[in-house]
């Protein structure tokens, strides 16, 4: 048996089919029935819900000479390491990035204070979001 996802007309399903190995060349004869006049409905594949991010409010204003980290590709944030207000390190991580089924450490590119968090646990990424400001 081998499995397969089909997709017909949006919907997804996972069919078995099994490869039929037969030792003699000539093919099996069977008689073709007449399509019925009644429709059988695809079945329900349950469909994996997933709960909704919050949602972000716009980034504030950076302060001059301030640093913003950004996030380097769409993802979804796993993790916050800091808060508003904390003294960082260059090169210390502020918040772990799911991107690919791959969990990426974003790091602090200076030291310098947590001016502010533009992001929640939870909450999906785009590539370029303001995640972090480090002034």
């Amino acid at each position: 048996m081998k499995k397969f996802n089909i997709t017909v007309n949006g919907n997804s399903y996972e069919v078995e089919v099994e490869e039929i190995k037969g030792g003699s060349s000539t093919p099996i004869q069977r008689p073709i029935q007449q399509p019925t006049q009644q429709r059988v409905s695809p079945p329900k594949v349950p469909t994996k819900v997933t709960p909704k991010a919050e949602t972000v409010s716009a980034p504030k204003e950076v302060p001059a000479g301030a640093n913003t980290v950004t996030a380097p590709m769409p993802g979804t944030i796993l993790d916050l390491k800091v808060k508003q207000g904390d003294v960082v390190a260059k090169g210390q991580v502020l918040l772990i990035l799911e991107a690919m089924k791959m969990e990426n450490e974003i790091m602090s590119p200076s030291e310098g204070k947590i001016v502010s968090i533009n992001t929640t646990k939870g909450a999906s990424v785009n590539a370029g979001d303001v995640l972090v400001v480090v002034g």
